[in-house]
C-alpha cells in the first residue's frame, strides 16, 4: 500500500517527456542513421576518416561543450536562432524541440556506429549479386542489405533511446528546467536532490535504472541469440 501510494505521490510527467523525448529522437536518427551508415560503411572516399571523426566526436565531447555552441545557435538574438525567428516563428532554444535536435545531435553516433558495423560485416557478394540484377543501390539496401543486419539496427535503436533517456548537459544547457516542456528526468533527480527531497529523486533513479537494465538486457540478449545461431 505504501510503494502504491508512493507511485501515486510522484510526478509522472518527467518520466513521460523522457520517454517521448528518447522515442521521438531514436525515431529520427533512424531514418537519419541508416542512409549515413551505409555512405560511411561502403565510401571510399579520401575524406571518409574526416566524417567518422564528425560524426563520432558526441562520444567524446563534454555534454555542455555541445550544449553550450547549440544554445549559442539557438539564441534567437543573432545569427541561425534570428534567421528561424524572422523566417519561420520557430525559438529553439528552450524548448521541447531545441532539446529535441540536440538530442539527435549528441546520440548520432549511438545509432549510426552499430549499423555501420553492421553492414561493413556483410559479405560483399549480396550487394554485388543485388547489382547484377539490375537492383538499384537504394533498393539494395532496404531489400537485401538491412534484413540482415536486424540486430545491429535493434542495437542502435535502443542503445540510442537509453543515450538519450539518460542525457542530462545538452538537455539543461539548451532547455533549461521547464515543467512540462523541458524538464525531462535526469533534470528532475538533480532539481529534486538539490531540494533535499531524496525520496522523489529515488523514485525517478529507480524508474531509470530499471528501464536501463532491461534495455541492455535485450542487446546482449539478442547478440547471445544471434552468435549461438551462428554455432
Amino acid at each position: 500500500m505504501n510503494l502504491f501510494a508512493t507511485l501515486l505521490s510522484n510526478d509522472w510527467q518527467p518520466l513521460l517527456l523522457s520517454f517521448e523525448l528518447a522515442g521521438l529522437t531514436s525515431l529520427i536518427l533512424f531514418f537519419i542513421g541508416v542512409p549515413l551508415a551505409y555512405v560511411l560503411a561502403f565510401s571510399t572516399s579520401r575524406f571518409k576518416p574526416v566524417w567518422e571523426a564528425l560524426v563520432s566526436m558526441p562520444i567524446v565531447l563534454p555534454p555542455s561543450v555541445l550544449g553550450f555552441y547549440l544554445l549559442l545557435a539557438f539564441r534567437p538574438q543573432s545569427g541561425f536562432g534570428l534567421w528561424l525567428v524572422q523566417t519561420f516563428d520557430l525559438r529553439l532554444a528552450f524548448s521541447f524541440t531545441g532539446i529535441v535536435i540536440g538530442s539527435v545531435i549528441f546520440s548520432l553516433p549511438f545509432m549510426v556506429q552499430p549499423i555501420q558495423a553492421g553492414l561493413q560485416a556483410l559479405p560483399r557478394s549480396l550487394s554485388e549479386v543485388a547489382y547484377t540484377l539490375g537492383q538499384s543501390p537504394t533498393r539494395t539496401l532496404f531489400r537485401v542489405l538491412l534484413p540482415n543486419i536486424k540486430a545491429s539496427l535493434f542495437t542502435g535503436a535502443v542503445l540510442c533511446f537509453a543515450h538519450t533517456l539518460g542525457e542530462f548537459g545538452v538537455v539543461l544547457m539548451i532547455g533549461g528546467n521547464i515543467p512540462g516542456v523541458t524538464r525531462v528526468a535526469s533534470i528532475a533527480i538533480y532539481d529534486e536532490v538539490e531540494s533535499l527531497h531524496y525520496a522523489a529523486a529515488h523514485f525517478y533513479s529507480l524508474v531509470l535504472m530499471g528501464l536501463s537494465f532491461v534495455i541492455l538486457l535485450s542487446v546482449y540478449w539478442l547478440k547471445f541469440r544471434h552468435q549461438r545461431a551462428e554455432l
